[in-house]
């Protein structure tokens, strides 16, 4: 597709100006000589601080927890070795471990694991999980209850936490699936989009290929309904299976008979 530029007025010719309204991606900005228009100008500007804004915001573990608890289930608060912020950029390892104070807590609570354990941490964009984390749960922990309920062992509020913290998370209270919420790293498009990350038999060493995930959760990406959907799904049959990652494919919105990829194993 070529892009006519009108000279007057620097805006892109109709094929690609059309383009905006199907995107929040930066198309068809325009023009002023060399350089962009003051308007795209200033709107990149103030989504790069607002992206810069929520990696640096500070996580409410307490008020995570105290919105939590209308669940009705067991919350336990835990943290990364990542104690500073500043530790959690530069450190992405410390984020993926406990710190022994945190992992002698959650073993005190291993004798009744469930089959879940429910994770929610800031990661990389804690105004993700202030906004949406509560309200996905509301979505999805009815699709989890009812016949052939899932066993929910515990809700743990993680500070400085990346994806793999769930992992140990899960093996210290020895639930069958860690669900790992957590914000992901901000876009300037989308700087609140909240991520659920799916892992069976999680221990120390699991790689990304051997979890799902949904991502891209917020007001206009994928709705709540639709996440918890799809989450849901993920959680029966990874249980059912024994198995995540790349093994097993979302057919959530597929009518045809589940199938199981390869021969990956939980190990």
């Amino acid at each position: 597709m070529t892009e006519s530029v009108l000279p007057e007025s620097g805006r892109p010719g109709r094929p690609t100006w059309d383009l905006r309204a199907l995107t929040p991606a930066r198309v068809a900005l325009g023009r002023r000589g060399a350089s962009l228009p003051t308007k795209p100008l200033l709107e990149f500007t103030l989504d790069h601080a607002r992206a810069r804004d929520a990696v640096h915001a500070t996580f409410d573990a307490q008020g995570m927890i105290a919105a939590l608890g209308a669940f009705g289930l067991p919350i336990v608060d835990a943290r990364s070795r990542a104690v500073a912020r500043s530790d959690y950029l530069r450190r992405p390892d410390l984020g993926r471990q406990l710190e022994s104070a945190s992992a002698e807590g959650l073993a005190a609570h291993a004798a009744n694991p469930g089959s879940l354990a429910i994770v929610v941490g800031d990661g990389l964009s804690p105004t993700a999980v202030h906004a949406h984390a509560t309200r996905l749960l509301q979505s999805l922990l009815p699709r989890l209850s009812g016949e052939n309920a899932v066993a929910i062992g515990h809700i743990i509020v993680a500070s400085g936490a990346r994806v793999a913290l769930g992992d140990e998370i899960g093996a210290v209270l020895d639930a069958r699936m860690v669900l790992m919420l957590i914000g992901e790293r901000p876009g300037l498009s989308a700087p609140d989009s909240l991520g659920a990350y799916l892992t069976f038999a999680p221990r120390r060493g699991r790689t990304d290929a051997e979890r799902n995930c949904v991502s891209n959760i917020h007001k206009a990406g994928l709705s709540y309904d639709e996440a918890a959907h799809k989450v849901a799904w993920l959680i029966r049959e990874g249980l059912a299976r024994t198995i995540t990652g790349v093994a097993l494919k979302d057919e959530s919105g597929d009518h045809r008979a589940p199938r199981r990829i390869g021969t990956t194993s939980p190990g």
